[in-house]
């Protein structure tokens, strides 16, 4: 295991995991917020498990009048409330040491329990819409509470062909007990059996390669380190490319399942629906990123100059552009940085952020067993946003830091200002308030560097977030696509099959074939390492939401209180509107291929 510091009741700075109990109460988050301790969350969840059952007396009558319909739509939203809060607290004691089975198994039961809902609730969509569409209208007329519902009553009848009767619907929901096994199995997997490689770096230190070690290894300034790291963590990986693959063949036959099932033509379409996004958005980026494929390549030959070395390599996309300048952040620092950088966006906005540094919602470090990667976790409505980190001190650490916060100020405002029903804000904008607050700390920082080294390291670290964000997601998204499309084709996804179609994408997008980057022959296993593939069709949405945060950052930065105002009426507006139409009001349209080719544009710009 890496070797730390040792030094976290301070101000220090992490290089690795170490025990949990080793780090300081400021930097672990505090979950006694939603539940205080384990036998409260036990007790809450058999009284959720005994009120749920009192859904069904809301059937065959749900929509005999306004107040019945009102009633029986306020106690299932209820009921998902006191779930959430359930499902907060055991995924995230969960991820705070993967290994625990006592965690593990509260998850499980969430699962179980989430299914049990989902079947008593299933009846309630299929009544609406045996409903005489007038009737509801006139409900909406005479009862003042259904308000709140209004969109989502009406969208009951955007999606009226993907309904089925309440039989059919109770069988749907019955199959999430097993519906998030594929996720599960390789989330517990990866986290806490895989056996990550050991390496030997050039100055004799020994690392294990963890994927918090490896993210710090792949930036090394040694070249032979970053080769040895992504060499030995990729073999690593594909000696394991037949679980994998077997894993990731679950995860897209279950996508098809629910497809089918709801009459989708795809798997695509089904998973766009719900947030009224036409595919043409994903298929647009798609080819608008793939036209521009030259802008790309233009950064990684720039990359290749000023790293001075003969050929770029996939293992040097990481490498600090600049040798000399590897700013460490102390997490205080950090903190510092993005309060300043989010001023912009006004008083109530830096003080909840303060708020979440001060009160213990964030988890910073990493720790044995601890989950690795970064989230914002919202779902608890009446309590708070969380975060887990695995902060390392790197300036893509403090970027990781306001990326998440991004997340958690929207869920806290959409909490805030939208009444459960429509506070619940779609995917396909979770990732605009994320990367708008990372162009903010961009800017404040590169405003604030005065030397040349130092602000050719921030302009790197620019094109690097659009190179990872916009190109590289969009890879991604293609990937996730052509491999829900072969199992639609009834083609089988194999560990081999998987390695094949990754590294041709791969190949084509960094250039390989016109020698402007080598992607090597191990390279074919990064698949197996991107827990996002289990997320149906999330990753698409970094790069439109990178797209459309770069249009709203400079209305915000170069326009006034009207500009600002507009900007946080989207992160306040919720589920209150379709996500493209709240976009729309807040000034952006990601139906146009237009905000992705200005984000192209933009990064030619910074080329220059």
């Amino acid at each position: 295991m890496v070797q730390t510091d040792g030094n976290h009741t301070g101000t220090g700075l992490s290089d690795g995991a170490q025990r949990r109990g080793d780090i300081g109460e400021r930097y672990r988050w505090d979950l006694s917020h939603i539940f205080p301790d384990n036998a409260a969350w036990k007790k809450a969840k058999r009284g959720l498990i005994s009120r749920i059952t009192t859904l069904s007396n809301h059937r065959g009558s749900l929509t005999s009048s306004a107040g019945s319909l009102l009633a029986c739509l306020r106690l299932a939203d209820d009921l998902r409330l006191e779930y959430m809060r359930l499902v907060a607290y055991a995924g995230m004691s969960s991820d705070q040491d993967t290994r625990n089975s006592a965690f593990l198994a509260m998850q499980t039961e969430m699962g179980q329990l989430g299914s049990t809902f989902a079947a008593e609730a299933s009846y309630i969509e299929p009544e609406i819409l045996l409903t005489d569409p007038a009737t509801i209208d006139e409900f909406l007329d005479a009862e003042l509470g259904l308000c709140t519902y209004r969109h989502y009553l009406l969208d009951i009848r955007r999606r009226a062909r993907h309904t089925g009767t309440p039989g059919e619907e109770r069988i749907i929901a019955e199959a999430g007990l097993i519906a998030e096994g594929p996720g599960d199995i390789y989330g517990i997997f990866t986290n806490a059996d895989f056996p990550y490689p050991l390496v030997t770096l050039a100055g004799g230190e020994s690392v294990v390669l963890t994927p918090s070690a490896f993210s710090i290894q792949r930036a090394s300034t040694i070249r032979e380190d970053r080769e040895k790291t992504f060499s030995e963590f990729f073999s690593k990986l594909g000696e394991f490319s037949r679980t994998f693959g077997t894993q990731l063949n679950a995860q897209v036959r279950k996508d098809l399942f629910f497809s089918r099932a709801r009459n989708y033509p795809s798997c695509l379409e089904a998973a766009l629906h719900d947030g009224n996004i036409p595919t043409g958005v994903y298929r647009n980026l798609i080819s608008t990123v793939r036209e521009h494929l030259p802008t790309f390549h233009r950064y990684l030959t720039l990359r290749q100059r000023l790293l001075e070395i003969p050929e770029l390599h996939y293992s040097d996309l990481y490498a600090p552009l600049v040798q000399e300048v590897e700013k460490k952040y102390t997490y205080d620092e950090a903190t510092d940085l993005v309060l300043a950088s989010v001023s912009p966006l006004g008083t109530e906005y830096v003080d909840v952020t303060a708020r979440a540094f001060r009160e213990r919602w964030i988890d910073v470090y990493p720790a044995d067993g601890k989950r690795s990667g970064a989230y914002s976790n919202g779902i608890a409505y009446d309590v708070h946003p969380y975060i887990l980190l695995n902060y390392n001190g790197r300036y893509d650490d403090v970027s990781t830091i306001t990326h998440e916060l991004g997340h958690t100020i929207h869920s806290w405002l959409s909490n805030q200002k939208q009444p459960y029903a429509t506070s619940q804000y779609s995917i396909f904008v979770a990732e605009v308030a994320s990367t708008f607050n990372e162009a903010l700390l961009f800017d404040h920082i590169l405003n604030n560097t005065a030397d040349r080294s130092g602000r050719l390291s921030l302009l790197g670290h620019y094109l690097e977030h659009f190179k990872a964000t916009v190109f590289r997601q969009t890879q991604f998204a293609e990937f996730e696509l052509l491999i829900h499309e072969a199992v639609e084709r009834g083609e089988a996804l194999t560990g081999d099959m998987l390695d094949e179609l990754y590294l041709g994408l791969a190949r084509t997008y960094y250039g390989h074939d016109g020698k402007v980057c080598v992607v090597d022959d191990f390279v074919k296993s990064e698949w197996s390492y991107i827990p996002h593939f289990y997320y149906n069709f999330y990753v698409y949405q970094y790069a439109t939401g990178v797209s459309a945060a770069c249009a709203l950052a400079e209305r915000v930065v170069n326009g006034g209180d009207k500009e600002r105002d507009e900007y946080l009426g989207f992160l306040k507006a919720g589920c209150s509107k379709y996500p493209t139409d709240t976009l729309k009001d807040a000034g952006v349209d990601m139906c146009s291929p237009e905000p992705v080719k200005t984000v192209n544009a933009k990064t030619v710009n910074q080329q220059q």
